[in-house]
Formats: C-alpha cells, sequence, structure tokens
C-alpha cells in the first residue's frame, strides 16, 4: 500500500513538474521581452487566464483569434517609410524594365513619396493616390511573377541598417508573440494597409500563417484572356492564368479593417496588435461589446537609438491607449532587441 501511495504521489509530482516546465517553456517564448515588462506580464496574464479550462475567463479554441497589423507592428515602416511605398518609387524611379513608361502622375507621386521620406510628413491625399496608381504599376504580371517581384526587391539592402535587405526588417519580440498565441492555440490573421499579395510575399516562411488568414488592400484579379469582359460574362479557360487587373479596390485601413474582419473571418477577434491610427477602429472593435475576455496592444515608435523612432507619434499613441484602454507596448522600454542579430542602425 506505502509503496502504491509513494508511485501515485511520485507521479503526481512529475505530472506537475511537466506541466510548471511547459508552462515555463511558454514564458520562455517571450525571451526577447524585458521581464519587467508591464506588456508582456499583461499578456502573459491574459493567455494563461483564458486558455485555463475551468477560468471564468476561459476561451474554446475556435474563438481564440488574434489579429496583427503588419508595418510597424510586425515590420519596420520608419526606414525611412512603408515597404509597398519605397517598392513604389523603386518601380516608377529605378527599375530599368518600368521606369521609361512611368506616367507623368507616377512619377510625381513618387517624387512626393521621396519627399515625404526626407521630411518624414506624409501630405493630405497621397495615401490615396499610392492605392490607386500602385496596381496599375504591375498590371499584367501574373501572380507568381508579382510575387517574383516583390521577392526580388526583398533581397535590396535597407539603406538605413547595417547588415539588413528590405525584406528582413520584422521586430524579433513581435515574431515571438505571434508563435507564443499559435503554441496556445490561437489562430492568427494578419490585417495589413499593404496590399494582400504583397504581404502574402512579405511574410512567407517568416510569420507561420496560411495565405488564408492574410487580409490586406485589395486590387483586381483578371483572367490572362479576359481583355476587358466582365467577369460575369467571362468563363476562365483551360489557357487562362491569373493576373493583376491594375485597377484598386479597398484599402485596408481605418473603419475597412473592421468591416474586412467581419466579412472574412466572421467572428470578433480577442486579441488585437496594432501601431497607429490606422489600427484605432480595428483595437476598438475587438475590446468593446466583446462576449470574451479580450485586449489590444498598440506599439510606441519610441526607440531612437536601436530604431527611427517617432516620439511624437509615440506619446499620441500612448495617450490613447490610456483613453481607449488598449495596451501601450514600448519599442524602447518592453524590448531587448528590435531586429535579428548583426542588424543595427546607421
Amino acid at each position: 500500500m506505502n509503496k502504491l501511495f509513494t508511485r501515485k504521489i511520485f507521479l503526481l509530482l512529475f505530472c506537475l513538474s511537466i506541466f510548471a516546465l511547459a508552462s515555463c517553456a511558454k514564458k520562455d517564448m517571450l525571451s526577447l521581452w524585458n521581464d519587467q515588462s508591464l506588456s508582456k506580464q499583461t499578456l502573459v496574464s491574459y493567455v494563461e487566464s483564458v486558455t485555463k479550462k475551468g477560468s471564468a475567463d476561459y476561451i474554446p479554441l475556435e474563438r481564440r483569434i488574434a489579429v496583427f497589423d503588419v508595418d510597424g507592428t510586425l515590420f519596420g515602416e520608419t526606414d525611412p517609410i512603408y515597404f509597398d511605398w519605397i517598392m513604389y518609387t523603386y518601380r516608377v524611379l529605378e527599375d530599368e524594365s518600368y521606369k521609361d513608361r512611368a506616367t507623368e502622375e507616377e512619377i510625381a507621386l513618387a517624387k512626393e513619396i521621396k519627399e515625404a521620406m526626407a521630411t518624414r510628413k506624409i501630405p493630405a491625399g497621397m495615401e490615396e493616390a499610392h492605392a490607386h496608381l500602385m496596381p496599375q504599376l504591375f498590371k499584367g504580371m501574373t501572380v507568381e511573377e508579382f510575387k517574383d517581384y516583390v521577392r526580388a526587391f526583398m533581397e535590396l539592402p535597407a539603406p538605413g541598417y547595417n547588415n539588413m535587405k528590405r525584406g528582413e526588417a520584422f521586430y524579433e519580440p513581435m515574431k515571438q508573440v505571434v508563435n507564443y498565441l499559435l503554441a496556445n492555440n490561437f489562430t492568427v490573421y494578419l490585417c495589413s494597409g499593404t496590399d494582400r499579395i504583397t504581404v502574402r510575399t512579405l511574410v512567407e516562411n517568416v510569420i507561420p500563417v496560411q495565405p488564408r488568414q492574410i487580409i490586406g488592400t485589395d486590387n483586381t484579379l483578371v483572367a490572362s484572356g479576359q481583355n476587358g469582359v466582365d467577369g460575369l460574362e467571362y468563363v476562365f479557360t483551360k489557357d487562362d492564368v491569373v493576373t493583376l487587373g491594375g485597377n484598386f479596390i479597398v484599402k485596408n485601413v481605418k473603419m475597412n479593417k473592421v468591416s474586412v474582419i467581419a466579412q472574412e473571418i466572421g467572428v470578433q477577434p480577442v486579441l488585437c496588435f496594432g501601431n497607429s491610427f490606422g489600427d484605432e477602429s480595428m483595437a476598438n472593435y475587438v475590446v468593446n461589446k466583446n462576449e470574451y475576455k479580450s485586449a489590444s496592444f498598440m506599439l510606441l515608435c519610441d526607440d531612437t537609438v536601436r530604431e527611427y523612432g517617432k516620439p511624437e507619434a509615440a506619446e499620441k499613441m500612448k495617450n490613447a491607449c490610456a483613453q481607449n484602454g488598449w495596451v501601450p507596448v514600448s519599442m524602447r522600454d518592453d524590448w531587448k532587441t528590435i531586429y535579428a542579430e548583426k542588424i543595427t542602425r546607421k
């Protein structure tokens, strides 16, 4: 009897130790975050409370949905501006295969973006102009040809950093957050203001989500033989391939993020990660009138040593977090590092 009792106690202690080790291992998944970080502590506490069976805050697996912005949240946007805006200027002003075909309107916008890069000020109307002109630059390319173009652009050096290519500007601590949530059976969606196909290409082999879980700005796609015929009239044939149609559909920022989440995901997410007021609607949608415990985290671009921070914008977002019940994440104070090893700001 004593031996049986001892064996049961041993098995119980063994199981408890395995559970403790697993719990510690999941916390170690956020090793690039400072231990004293309140935002890290808030995230860990949240995840533990909603994944523990029997907890009043328990969320079933099918409703553990997290949405992430991309530029400025998972990927740098301050060297010196958004990835797809830099790709626009490259296509129009530097790409030998296109620059001689660029229209005056396309060139004017490229120069305007260059000016915005230099001054770090985005004039009114430039975002809308970019959204409408960008798809024209790649009209007629197949989807795979366009992905190859994005991949090639990603291989170019990022001028603001040492040892960084354009496609390597991922925030290492935020990559850990994605993996931490996946380990806790969350479904992760990316919800970006950048073109959807561009984002799918940018994050492949880096952020482990399926292409169907990537939402972005949408432009038209057509059959290679469609030649302007309405999609209700044209039938895709065995000889067709899907090509870029060259027309803008919708910019996935602000309220549009809420609309597309409701359309494509179909349920209210419980976690949101963003960084700008283009994510404000998405963050408020997640934390208000939610049947499950929810939280929205907002990154502050306050690091001016390891990154090209914007202190005034960071302070404005910090105040917005206090007003809206979002959790602020300080890139300067909460993270041990920002980019991959050996990458440094020039």
